[in-house]
């Protein structure tokens, strides 16, 4: 199976359940992992050159997905609107469409790029922040999406969902070192993330494509 992964903070949960439920599962399925950033994920799982990834929202309208998604409640702080002129982010493709579709004028800038741009006192508009004002609604920025091996998939979904996943220290100061932030501001960033696809969720998730749909 060839699982594509992004190596955003946000998935950093994910990432580490996947190794345990891998290396712990009785069908020991063969795992490869191709590394990008979420423009090219969708990319990849759209021509099927990996079987299963999160990817964006925006993309995932005529995909088969799970449901597990990666979701913000009202502030997510690593998508952002800095101000100055228009200019998307070549790495996201939903990000990009919500600022459209928010009407709003700037750079878009996602990821651990932009978490670091807040933790350092920057300034931007919080794009899932603005969608909660306008819809009193969550944002879904991604899903677990899949062209085969959807049995496999779906159950480790569901696994994932009812699992409380513990980081080990070691790997929360090696990837806060990575992004030259503290291990606590890290975990303080997970505590704005969740995954399981509730009825609040999958509603802005429809709203989302309609809207988009309609604008496109």
């Amino acid at each position: 199976m060839l699982f594509g992964s992004i190596s955003y903070l946000n998935l950093l949960p994910f990432q580490v359940f996947l190794k345990h439920y891998i290396s712990n599962n009785a069908f020991k399925m063969s795992l490869h992992y191709k590394r990008a950033v979420p423009s090219q994920i969708n990319k990849a799982l759209k021509r099927r050159a990996i079987h299963a990834a999160f990817i964006s929202s925006v993309e995932s309208r005529k995909c088969k997905c799970t449901d597990l998604g990666i979701i913000a409640h009202k502030k997510v702080y690593s998508v952002l609107l800095l101000e100055g002129e228009n200019q998307t982010d070549p790495a996201s493709a939903t990000s990009n469409q919500l600022a459209r579709i928010l009407d709003l004028q700037g750079q878009v800038l996602i990821g651990d790029t932009a978490l670091k741009h807040y933790l350092d006192g920057g300034e931007g508009i919080d794009l899932a922040e603005e969608w909660y004002d306008k819809t009193g609604l969550p944002f879904v920025f991604a899903r677990l999406c899949y062209n085969k091996h959807g049995k496999s998939i779906e159950k480790l979904a569901k696994r994932f969902a009812k699992s409380k996943v513990k980081i080990p220290q070691y790997i929360l100061k090696r990837e806060a070192k990575k992004r030259d932030i503290s291990p606590k501001e890290l975990t303080w960033y997970l505590e704005h993330i969740y995954y399981e696809m509730d009825w609040k969720a999958k509603r802005s998730l429809r709203l989302f494509l309609t809207i988009t749909k309609n604008n496109s």
